[in-house]
């Protein structure tokens, strides 16, 4: 490793808040970044996972069983219709990108805890 040239200060990290490493606020909506494990006893967030959410599935992950779970999860946490929940990326992966639009409830607050 080489020494940092004289004069210039170590560049601090930015901070963060509880929970920003894997929810992102988008104009109207919130964006989670979320790693999901179907086939679970329950459904619930189970704290963090690296930079997502660990979200554990009482469904099988068979014929989309698990994103239906999901997305019905999301929507009453978050106190919006299921159509607010959008699956972006990962629909076939545990990593998951979900939209939410117009969220009432921040249930990412007692997650992040």
């Amino acid at each position: 490793m080489r020494p940092r040239p004289p004069g210039r200060p170590k560049e601090a990290a930015p901070a963060r808040e509880p929970g920003a490493h894997w929810l992102r606020e988008e104009g109207g909506a919130v964006v989670l970044a979320l790693h999901v494990q179907p086939g679970a006893k329950h459904t619930g967030a189970a704290g963090a996972h690296g930079d997502a959410l660990r979200i554990r599935l009482a469904a099988p992950p068979v014929d989309g069983k698990a994103n239906a779970e999901l997305v019905r999860f999301l929507a009453e946490a978050f106190g919006v219709p299921q159509r607010n929940v959008t699956i972006v990326r990962g629909e076939s992966s545990r990593q998951k990108s979900v939209r939410i639009d117009a969220p009432v409830a921040r249930p990412d607050r007692a997650w992040s805890a």
